[in-house]
């Protein structure tokens, strides 16, 4: 039983890495054939200050273009796009 679950474990760690390279090869790709690898969302940032008061004052800044890469896994220092899409706000606790 041991044997069986160290080689299904093996096997999804190989297939995660496998998939991380693909997506990796089809990103390179797109950025010498310039396939539109990188996209931007609009992405707006807040602070949230926590007073003495026990409140919390929300200071929202103006929105601003934040560049991501069409891909599923991040790649660059990039986050993917579907990701920056789903969290087009973003908050930073003060």
């Amino acid at each position: 039983m041991k044997k069986i679950v160290t080689r299904v474990v093996a096997g999804i760690f190989v297939a995660a890495i496998l998939v991380y390279e693909v997506d990796s090869a089809l990103l390179r790709d797109r950025i010498v054939t310039k396939q539109h690898p990188y996209g931007t969302v609009t992405v707006q940032f807040y602070y949230a200050i926590h007073e003495k008061n026990g409140k919390t004052e929300y200071d929202f800044q103006p929105p601003q273009p934040e560049k991501c890469v069409n891909s599923i896994f991040p790649h660059s220092g990039y986050m993917p796009y579907w990701y920056e899409r789903k969290h087009a706000e973003k908050g930073i606790v003060i």
